[in-house]
Parts: C-alpha cells; structure tokens; sequence
C-alpha cells in the first residue's frame, strides 16, 4: 500500500433550526465521509468539536437562510472563529457549504456568499458545485441541482413541509458535493504529503 493512500479527515458544521437543514447536513456527510458537528441552539460548540476542525482537512458548512442569511446561531460561531483566525490555523483547508429555506430563492445565495467570505478570510479554498443545474422543461422536484446552484447546494423546503418531505434531488444533490468536496480535500492532501509539506 502506498504511503500516500491515506484519506484526509473532514467535518460538517452546521445550524438546523427545525430539522431541515439537518437531513441536508447529514447528505453531505454521508458523501463526504465526514464528522457532523452541530451548533447547539445557543449557537456553541463543544470544545471537543473545535479541536476536530483544527485537525480537519476540509470544513463544509451549513445553515438555514433566514432573513436574508444564516442563523444567528451559525453567525456566533462564525465570530468566535476568530480565534482560529488569529493564528492561521485553518489556513489552506478545503471549504465547501449548503443551505436550506422554505423559498425557492429565499436569498440563499447570500447565506453562500457569506460561507466564501468566512472561508476567504481564513484563508481557506472554496469548492464549488462542479455540476450544471436542472433547468428544462422536463426538469422535476427531484432532479439534481434543481435550484441551479453553483457556490454550493441549496435545498428548498414548503414552509409547511416535514423534514421527512424534503426534496430527495436535494438531498442526492448534497450527497454529490459531499463527495465532491472531499475527493477535491483528498488530492490536496495526497499532494501535501508527496511534496513533504503537509501541517497536519
């Protein structure tokens, strides 16, 4: 076995305020292979939690847009990175991120462009969609990429809807760039590595 077959570690951080945002999370976590680290309802995680996304390759993030973008609870963490900021510890990680809302726009791209800042800033790589949208007449709910999406995937579910209703083009949509975004973390990994420069 090469010494350069060793798979890089990701982590799906995320805010779900009634579920939704969650079957999504659990998608791309499912694709990516990667931990799920929820952000509790007074926007905190665990300490445990913030060492797994020191030692993470790739970070995907993931919250409901509401108002225009993510959840307040999403946004604390987002603050309380600037710790991690400060010292460049996330610098060069892959990034990837997804969101939910009841709309079929709902401002979802804002809650996207807010995910490639934060990565921006710390100086992360963004990873898009890597698929064209759904947008024939013969498109239906349940294809991929049905919200035409290219920063990263956007679910949308009826205001009035159970998670267990959402739409599985959404849901298989968020698997694909789960997998995407980790076969992307895994050959920056593997190049790390042969090139002797890897941190982690």
């Amino acid at each position: 076995m090469s010494m350069y077959s060793q798979k890089s570690k990701g982590v799906v951080i995320f805010h779900s305020g009634y579920g939704h945002t969650k079957r999504v999370a659990d998608a791309v976590a499912e694709g990516a292979q990667a931990s799920l680290l929820q952000i509790d309802a007074d926007g905190n995680l665990s300490d445990q939690a913030w060492a797994d996304i020191d030692a993470a390759q790739y970070i995907i993030l993931g919250s409901p847009t509401y108002m225009g973008g993510p959840s307040w609870q999403f946004k604390k963490f987002a603050d309380a990175s600037s710790k991690p900021w400060f010292a460049d510890v996330w610098k060069d990680k892959v990034f990837g991120g997804f969101t939910n809302s009841a709309s079929i726009n709902g401002d979802k791209l804002a809650t996207l462009q807010y995910f490639t800042l934060l990565a921006a800033q710390h100086r992360g790589i963004w990873v898009g969609m890597g698929m064209k949208s759904s947008n024939t007449k013969a498109s239906q709910r349940d294809d991929i990429n049905r919200m035409g999406s290219f920063l990263g995937p956007m679910a949308q579910t009826p205001a009035d809807a159970a998670p267990e209703e959402m739409s599985f083009g959404d849901l298989e949509t968020a698997r694909l760039y789960g997998i995407r975004v980790a076969e992307i973390a895994d050959r920056l990994f593997t190049a790390s590595l042969s090139a002797g420069s890897l941190d982690h």
